[in-house]
């Protein structure tokens, strides 16, 4: 087969159906780990429980973090989590209200702690003593176990009769998925979560999914950007539709800032202003999981540019937009939808001047490198551009020839 290269005059006159080299592959059955969120309603004494878990997980991870830390600096080493774990009985004992909680919940936390290290030596920050008041929450695993030829688990799901049984707590009235009456696989495990004095509970379940047959018939490039959240090569642009009130934002952090510490007010005004907050995480949620359904359902192949986020914060222009459009989070959930439903996800690489070249002729205009410049005239060709729409139709160009490479190499 001769060296693939993408003619982009053929876009004008022949669809990209036709440009598409169709390549059928057969679909699979996969085992993935899904999550599933419900809101619980907890009654008191199990919403004094769930508090005291949450405190003494918080306690274990702080404890054994200050003792990791001390060990070090005297031997140059420090216990792992398994060691940690032969402590926790001795350690019940100069601590009785350790003893109130699941001893799972302090086994996990160590294992929390472990992984916080693991990141670090990764490049990450280095491990943090947690406050209370914030990520307030817990993990515990579901333990089976057999008696009499019976089987037995510590975590049991029953979305009939809408309860969860949880290790100590026992059962717990819960919310969502009015849509399903079952969910056929057993729980690994769940995170109870306390925010903004509501409970969630998040159950991790394996389960089997069957991915349908991949046969490309179409392709799309999408840029990320600031003033859209998405510009796609159909001239397709996707806004961020959430409206954010800043000068109720402002007014209450004016607020706290004027409470007493400690005080009752104080905690008022922190609780709306978490209300506020979670208000605008599920909004984002809501709006990201739109966004990546619609993209998903409609294409077979999606070409986006491999951005460097962290390091486009940097640039103090670029900054609050990045802030506001969640892009990273965009690509994060495409991944998996792509991977889920048997979909190709075309990263190009981040430093390809997708908004400078020309989708026509081909000519490279590095004067476009000027974000403020919005629209542009091809000085060869003479077409006119609108910046983001060329930066997409350039992407899904680029996708394309990485696409036909890989099918070049694979015959």
């Amino acid at each position: 087969m001769q060296k693939v290269k993408v003619c982009k005059k053929l876009f004008t006159s022949v669809t990209i159906h036709d440009i598409l080299i169709a390549i059928m592959i057969e679909g699979d059955a996969m085992q993935i780990l899904k999550g599933y969120v419900f809101r619980m309603y907890p009654t008191k004494e199990q919403e004094e429980l769930i508090n005291k878990t949450i405190g003494c997980s918080r306690f274990i991870y702080n404890y054994f973090l200050n003792d990791k830390i001390k060990e070090y600096k005297e031997t140059g080493k420090s216990k792992s989590a398994y060691d940690q774990i032969k402590l926790i009985p001795s350690l019940s004992k100069e601590y009785p209200f350790l003893k109130e909680v699941d001893s799972c919940a302090l086994r996990t936390s160590l294992f929390n702690l472990e992984d916080a290290f693991k990141r670090f030596y990764n490049g990450n920050g280095y491990p943090r003593f947690k406050a209370k008041g914030v990520h307030e929450s817990y993990k515990t695993n579901n333990i089976k176990s057999s008696y009499k030829g019976n089987n037995y688990n510590s975590i049991k799901l029953d979305l009939k009769n809408k309860t969860i049984t949880l290790p100590k707590l026992k059962e717990v009235k819960i919310r969502g998925y009015r849509n399903k009456e079952i969910i056929p696989s057993e729980v690994k495990s769940a995170v109870i979560k306390k925010d903004t004095g509501k409970y969630y509970v998040s159950v991790l379940i394996e389960e089997e999914l069957i991915r349908p047959t991949f046969v490309p018939t179409n392709i799309i490039g999408i840029d990320l950007g600031i003033k859209d959240l998405i510009i796609t090569s159909f001239n397709e642009k996707i806004k961020n539709n959430i409206k954010i009130n800043t000068k109720r934002m402002i007014g209450l952090q004016r607020g706290i800032s004027r409470c007493k510490p400690g005080s009752k007010n104080r905690y008022k005004m922190k609780l709306k202003i978490q209300r506020l907050y979670q208000k605008i995480r599920n909004a984002r949620k809501h709006m990201i999981h739109d966004i990546t359904n619609k993209l998903i359902n409609e294409n077979d192949i999606i070409v986006t540019e491999n951005l460097d986020v962290k390091g486009m914060q940097k640039n103090h222009y670029v900054a609050k937009g990045l802030n506001e459009n969640p892009i990273s989070e965009i690509i994060r959930v495409l991944k998996y939808k792509a991977n889920w439903n048997n979909k190709k996800l075309i990263q190009i690489d981040r430093y390809y001047p997708s908004s400078q070249i020309c989708n026509v002729c081909n000519y490279q205009n590095k004067e476009v490198k000027d974000l403020s410049i919005r629209n542009w005239e091809c000085p060869v060709c003479h077409t006119e551009h609108e910046r983001d729409y060329n930066a997409a139709v350039n992407i899904m160009f680029k996708g394309l020839e990485k696409y036909m490479l890989y099918l070049e190499q694979s015959i």
